[in-house]
């Protein structure tokens, strides 16, 4: 079975000074990184977890559904 593919939200810090990256759609799964890679390889790190804990409590896995696009329109003037 093939795994959904979540948009990644990249983001720089200064606050916490590193790499930020979240999949909107998988609710908490937030991972940071000294390097745009490190917090990617985290995050999706953390997405296979997120869904085999859900998987493992009998949970939903979410169809992704987080387009940026949409977002924006929606605030555009």
């Amino acid at each position: 079975m093939s795994e959904p593919h979540y948009h990644i939200n990249l983001l720089w810090s200064d606050e916490d000074g590193c790499w930020i990256a979240d999949v909107p759609d998988l609710r908490y799964c937030t991972t940071q990184g000294d390097t745009p890679e490190a917090a990617l390889a985290n995050v999706r790190e953390a997405t296979e977890g997120w869904i085999e804990a859900a998987r493992a409590n009998g949970l939903p896995i979410p169809e992704p559904r987080y387009r940026p696009a949409l977002y924006a329109a929606r605030f555009a003037a």
